[in-house]
């Protein structure tokens, strides 16, 4: 479950630096919904886009969203609570609670076994002002009741047992203490804290480690039953359902369930205006250096977020934004974002950047500042604003084919006080102007209303008075929704029919496979997959080859990598030059442009420069972070290729060489030899035109053929003898585990199913699994651990391992953990039970990618490479359903044999032994 914020507005990231800000942007359907007839107790609301509100008479506000054009079906609830409403000393308690409610109620009493045997795709997540369910099943009737019951159960009935938290807190810790080896997430903890006096924003919802520690489980349940009712809650159904059985089942749970006589607490609490620059250093474990300044602003409802969210994308897109430009390019830093969130009341605007350890932080600081505060003496550009504005309006139309994302988008505008307000922002957001942008810049980012990294006292203090947002009522008294969207088509995406509706071609060695289709807001899924080089042409050259790869997107013949970045933005092309969704009437211009960038690329020896240090950074960080050191560990010992050879693991110092040393022209001659796209797989799904798109793919893309003459290398197996290490990584305060084993099997092996289920049983199912059962379920060691299985489908090259993380101190308490119930499934096998839940979700899961066109089109790659169809994937489900509890003994027992097991730890050992 993921206790971060989740943004209302754009955010841009710094890219392989533990400094994250995720941007969460959406839009919703027009599709209109036939009137129903409403049961007894219930009301219909507003309705917008295909969203219609109902009220239920105990509060419970519901809305239904039915799309028939997926076999897919959500169920969101989002509770109007958060870490905003926790009292003193029960920081996190609201984030414990979302945990707490996967442990069972009198109707569902084992949540994560039904989630499992009905292929729910699901998580929860807790932030400032709220909390939310959500679940996306196959769609059936069967899947809906069960989830409403769940939800209307688990609101008021959940078990909530002193046993189940006494595990459960251990749980949270762990993920707290995964948090703490971030240093992006520590910095920006300590930045909240010193931004606030007063107000809970200052303490974000993961809670502190005290408080985590010491909950009791009576506040936990008065907590529960004063915030989980029906008056404090929105559930949403979206997907293929039956809108008349949902509203009937939804009055049926739901409305059994008394109006509540409590009167919710008032929180009274307004942060002062901030009377001075406030600074913070944190020191800690990590190889890179950051910088974050925040200055408050209003809440997200007050009319000056708008253009304070635009002066964010001005300030921070990379590689278009203003910091990137005046630092990156010239090489003050390795990259920057901005960060702006959705919030009730005033809150942090945040802006980041970093820098290699060791520079000078001073110089890059007062930089920094200077570029944010002085931006609006310098208004946006006419160009500024129309990028920042197409770039909204692609993010908005991006989400408008995914109502299975509704719930989750939906939840911050519900958290602001109406989901329309999501509307009323996607209307409203082009009226800004420079002028708007220029004001909001003057009047919030100035000196005495920051947080960073240093404070200076002074005489003469500049204030920023935070204005009273109004309510929600006010902001959409004079709005008119005008969102419109095409329709897809209700395509019952089953194996047979995806390959019925697919046309397999070729061009020479290129092979295709279109799959048309009408889809909500005419969107298409690409994805392409070249062949290039030999064994003998490739040796040697797979980091000159890899790296040139990867910089084809930083400038062309024809455009900069900034001009790029725009022309992708002109054309909807969301992804990369290989992978990427657009639109109908965008798709043969995006292939235009994607051939473009993979045939003619320049690589600028400055951007070059640029991909240098940030490379090198990447792997001064990876020094000291356990799981990079444990997967190096790792794949050192299992290779079984010489130096040089394509499939060769190297080691961080012999890449680290490489990075250091290539020239611009060493990439340029390895792409010349290897690039081509006439060998290799292309699978489109969406809204197009077959024959235009044949068209553009034989004049673009079969032509290009690489120099050197593709042939498959043949894997090769490595059996090392198995080894136990421990690397220590002193001050991280969380630990990796892995254990790994190397056998021959090839996936057409008749032994490959009962092995596949006995993995899903062991430790690939989920929270339902073993290894989850016993080691965070029952023992409380870790936040997650799970078992893999990878086999070869040309060559008998087969692995089986694990993957955890604790705390130092109970990393021996897990392996010991995982130890014994690898030699339980060995001993004692699989009970029929746990072979038949895993056989009721195989199909399930299979036809959850059959209804994501992103994950067909994918899947087709995989198809065309081996010449099958979708229906050899229906073959391997009839061979795990054939599947007995015997064979999946038999086939554990054989292939994963303790003793050749290769375990490596890494983690603070000072803090294992102290234990």
């Amino acid at each position: 479950m993921n206790w971060m914020l989740l943004p209302l507005s754009l955010s841009l990231y710094v890219r392989r630096f533990a400094v994250l800000c995720v941007m969460l942007l959406g839009a919703l359907i027009a599709q209109t919904v036939a009137a129903l007839a409403l049961p007894t107790g219930v009301s219909q609301g507003p309705s917008v886009a295909g969203i219609t509100e109902y009220r239920l008479a105990n509060g419970l506000t519901v809305l239904l969203f039915p799309d028939n054009s997926q076999a897919k079906l959500t169920v969101n609830i989002s509770y109007l609570v958060g870490s905003r409403h926790e009292n003193y000393g029960e920081t996190g308690q609201a984030h414990l609670l979302e945990h707490m409610l996967f442990k069972g109620s009198p109707k569902v009493p084992d949540v994560n076994t039904e989630y499992t045997q009905r292929a729910a795709q699901m998580n929860a997540i807790t932030r400032a002002d709220l909390t939310n369910y959500f679940a996306t099943f196959p769609a059936s009737d069967d899947n809906l009741k069960f989830a409403i019951t769940l939800e209307a159960d688990r609101m008021v009935n959940a078990y909530l047992r002193k046993a189940d938290l006494d595990k459960e807190f251990s749980v949270v810790r762990n993920e707290f203490e995964a948090g703490e080896n971030n240093p992006g997430q520590v910095l920006t903890k300590r930045l909240f804290a010193v931004a606030y006096d007063w107000h809970n924003y200052g303490k974000l919802p993961i809670g502190n480690r005290s408080d985590i520690e010491n909950v009791s489980i009576e506040n936990l349940r008065s907590f529960y039953k004063t915030y989980y009712q029906p008056d404090n809650a929105v559930l949403l159904v979206a997907g293929k359902f039956d809108p008349a059985l949902a509203l009937a089942e939804i009055a049926r749970e739901f409305g059994a369930i008394a109006k509540p006589t409590r009167t919710l607490p008032k929180l009274n609490t307004v942060e002062p205006t901030q009377d001075g620059e406030r600074s913070v250093v944190v020191r800690g474990k990590g190889d890179i250096q950051i910088i974050a300044a925040a200055y408050k602003v209003p809440g997200t409802l007050h009319p000056d977020m708008e253009a304070l969210g635009y002066a964010a994308l001005i300030l921070s897109n990379t590689p278009s934004g203003r910091l990137h430009k005046k630092l990156v390019e010239t090489q003050k830093a390795l990259g920057v974002g901005g960060q702006p969130l959705a919030y009730l009341d005033p809150h942090p605007l945040t802006f980041l950047v970093v820098q290699k350890a060791g520079e000078n932080v001073e110089a890059l600081r007062e930089a920094f500042l200077n570029e944010l505060e002085k931006f609006a003496e310098s208004p946006p550009t006419d160009e500024e604003m129309q990028r920042t504005r197409t770039v909204y309006d692609n993010i908005y139309e991006s989400m408008l084919s995914q109502p299975e994302r509704v719930g989750l988008m939906l939840s911050s505008y519900i958290a602001l006080g109406d989901w329309r307000l999501f509307f009323y922002g996607k209307d409203n957001h082009k009226n800004v102007t420079a002028a708007n942008v220029q004001a909001v810049a003057k009047k919030y980012f100035i000196r005495d209303n920051r947080t960073v990294a240093t404070f200076l006292p002074e005489n003469a203090p500049q204030r920023a008075e935070i204005a009273v947002a109004p309510s929600a009522a006010d902001v959409l008294k004079n709005w008119k929704p005008t969102t419109q969207i095409a329709q897809g088509e209700n395509f019952e995406a089953t194996a047979k029919n995806i390959d019925a509706r697919t046309q397999i071609s070729s061009i020479g060695e290129l092979k295709i496979a279109l799959l048309p289709k009408k889809t909500r807001n005419e969107t298409v899924q690409v994805r392409m997959s070249f062949n290039r080089g030999d064994e003998t042409s490739r040796t040697g050259r797979e980091n000159a080859w890899g790296l040139a790869r990867n910089t084809v997107m930083l400038g062309n013949t024809k455009f900069s990598r900034a001009q790029l970045s725009d022309e992708l933005q002109k054309r909807k092309l969301q992804g990369g030059a290989m992978s990427f969704e657009t639109r109908r009437e965008n798709l043969v211009a995006a292939l235009e442009l994607a051939a473009q960038i993979l045939h003619e690329p320049t690589f600028p020896e400055s951007e070059l420069e640029l991909q240098r240090k940030e490379s090198l950074a990447g792997l001064e960080f990876s020094k000291s972070e356990p799981a990079a050191l444990v997967a190096e560990r790792l794949g050192r010992h299992f290779n079984a290729y010489p130096a040089g050879h394509p499939f060769y693991r190297e080691s961080r110092e012999e890449i680290e060489a490489f990075v250091k040393r290539y020239t611009r022209d060493e990439l340029v001659k390895a792409y010349a030899d290897f690039a081509g796209t006439s060998n290799g797989e292309i699978a489109i799904v969406g809204d197009f035109d077959p024959a235009a798109v044949l068209a553009v793919l034989k004049k673009e893309f079969s032509p290009r053929t690489s120099k050197a003459p593709y042939a498959r290398i043949t894997s090769r197996l490595s059996t090392p003898p198995a080894i136990n290490e421990w690397i220590d990584t002193p001050g991280k305060e969380n630990a990796t585990l892995r254990m790994s084993t190397s056998f021959a099997l090839k996936r057409d092996h008749p032994e490959y199913a009962a092995l596949w289920v006995a993995n899903e049983i062991v430790g690939a199912g989920g929270l339902d699994s073993r290894l989850m059962a016993r080691v965070r379920g029952k023992e409380g060691l870790s936040y997650g651990i799970s078992s893999s299985f990878s086999v070869g489908v040309y060559d008998a090259v087969a692995s089986w391992g694990v993957n955890g993380i604790a705390a130092p101190q109970n990393v021996l308490r897990v392996e010991r953990a995982v130890l014994e119930e690898i030699a339980s499934a060995r001993e004692q096998g699989f009970s029929a039970e746990e072979v038949a839940r895993i056989k009721s979700g195989v199909r399930g899961s299979y036809n959850q990618n059959y209804a994501n066109d992103a994950a067909v089109a994918s899947m087709w790659l995989d198809r065309l490479d081996r010449g099958l169809k979708f229906a050899d994937y229906e073959a391997f489900i009839d061979k795990v359903l054939a599947v007995t509890p015997e064979q999946a003994r038999d086939a554990f027992r054989k292939y994963v044999d303790p003793a050749k097991l290769s375990i490596v730890k890494a983690g603070d050992k000072k803090k294992a032994e102290a234990k």
